[in-house]
């Protein structure tokens, strides 16, 4: 599939009626009448993501994010060698994705030729492997930068991995000396890690107000480590501009984000509600780690906007090409046709790998010799493409021309707009998270906060009542 003109393309003939058969796909009646419904929501999400309830699409013309960013990757850059950001969620999937996709899959290793810092990114408290960085990581102290992200300050699993990091640098450095090390991206003005930046007197950036964690990866949330790891940040954003322009388009039918959503939404009303991403390219991969969180916070809920109780949601699962053809294409293709799969297509993966003759004893193995790896890539996905439409499952494709910042840029404002878009249609609150909040607070009290979780519960009333729940009952244990 040969596409021109510059960045990212969105292709859905493969969900239509013409091509999957019309039980299964959509028809052009149907369709118009998707645009119909749609059209209208253009002007709404427009004024939402720049005026809204979630304004991130103000970010990728925001010029000061990146000069802010610049100036600190400036004073922290020269004496840095490993970078390590401490984050959850959106405040470290996005970087992680960002990294994989722009820098080499052997960056961190590549000490000859690396003009970076590596990157270390940490968004769990698992013990075993923080305590294994850590053990590797203290002899280099002097010439490693943490960056920890939090709006508030609160989340315990950053929190936690930010008060062993403290009280290393402080044993090592002295108090002093922390903010040579330290770089905090929170709140502009309040919240427990702004209060502790101020204290130590901390370089600071800023997570914007209005702008939710899965939707800030444009913001200093994303951009520090990517700017610091050597990634262009000015094509980063001007690639989300440009996708701006398109994703606001008042034509329906030159929407990529409207059609997008509407396509997903007409099928989910229709038994298919499990949407998987499946790249065709590895440094894409963990844009669909970045997408499952995007999709899963932004469109599961419990209710509309008018309070009535609907337990929407479309589950986002991830895949990858070529592997999961050998894994997970079987059901794909045989188990419930309850899917739509979109394929991350790549044209010029930036390297030729020709793949010599075989040797004389397997002569059939010669279909291959002298091709590219590429080729043999594009073709792999073609193939299975292909497979999914003679079982009527519907596909859909985004193409890259190659996988440079620009079309990086393009691929997240399109997937976030095409949320908003998605939201509205299932008229709900695209940008809450509330069902988060208990499991939290739940933490808080088995960790043993003090003080009232509600008026009438504290949180010690609070972890007995989780404790009569989630205690073991051995009369159930094998």
């Amino acid at each position: 599939m040969n596409m021109t003109g510059k960045g990212i393309q969105f292709y859905y003939k493969n969900v239509m009626a013409e091509a999957i058969g019309a039980e299964n796909g959509i028809t052009k009646e149907q369709f118009d009448v998707l645009a119909g419904q749609t059209a209208p929501l253009i002007p709404k999400i427009k004024e939402e993501i720049v005026t809204g309830n979630s304004r991130f699409g103000l970010l990728p013309g925001d010029e000061q994010i990146a000069k802010n960013v610049k100036k600190l990757v400036k004073q922290f850059k020269p004496k840095c060698e490993n970078l390590v950001i401490l984050g959850i969620g959106g405040s470290a999937l996005g970087n992680i994705a960002l990294q994989n996709a722009l820098n080499s899959y052997t960056y961190n290793l590549e000490n000859h030729k690396r003009k970076n810092p590596r990157l270390f990114i940490f968004d769990n408290v698992d013990p075993a492997q923080f305590g294994s960085f850590l053990d590797y990581i203290g002899p280099q102290l002097g010439k490693t930068v943490f960056n920890v992200i939090s709006k508030s300050g609160q989340t315990a699993e950053t929190a936690s991995q930010f008060m062993i990091v403290q009280k290393m640098l402080e044993t090592r450095f002295g108090k002093d000396k922390l903010k040579e090390r330290v770089v905090a991206t929170t709140d502009l003005e309040k919240g427990t890690l702004r209060k502790i930046a101020t204290e130590a007197g901390l370089a600071t950036l800023v997570v914007p107000d209005g702008v939710g964690g899965r939707f800030s990866v444009l913001s200093a949330v994303g951009l520090f480590s990517a700017a610091m790891c050597g990634i262009n940040i000015d094509q980063l954003l001007a690639g989300a501009k440009d996708m701006l322009g398109r994703v606001t388009d008042m034509d329906f039918y030159k929407n990529p984000a409207a059609i997008n959503a509407a396509i997903q939404c007409h099928f989910y009303s229709r038994g298919k509600r499990i949407s998987v991403m499946m790249p065709y390219s590895y440094s894409l991969y963990s844009l669909a780690d970045w997408f499952r969180q995007l999709w899963a916070e932004s469109l599961g809920k419990k209710f509309t906007l008018d309070g009535r109780e609907v337990f929407v949601g479309p589950t986002p699962v991830k895949a990858l090409g070529t592997t999961d053809q050998h894994s997970q294409v079987q059901l794909y293709r045989e188990g419930p046709n309850d899917k739509v799969i979109t394929f991350l297509e790549v044209q010029n993966h930036g390297r030729k790998l020709k793949i010599p003759p075989p040797p004389k004893s397997a002569p059939e193995l010669n279909y291959l010799a002298k091709k590219d790896m590429g080729e043999l890539f594009n073709a792999e996905k073609r193939a299975t493409e292909y497979a999914l439409m003679v079982n009527n499952r519907p596909c859909l494709t985004v193409i890259f021309p190659k996988v440079d910042a620009y079309s990086i840029g393009q691929f997240i404002l399109f997937y976030e707009v095409t949320t908003s878009f998605a939201g509205s249609i299932f008229k709900i609150n695209t940008y809450d998270q509330p069902a988060v909040e208990l499991g939290k607070q739940a933490t808080f009290a088995l960790m043993g906060k003090s003080g009232q979780y509600t008026p009438d519960k504290t949180y010690a009333d609070f972890a007995n009542e989780i404790n009569s729940k989630t205690g073991i009952d051995r009369k159930f244990m094998v």
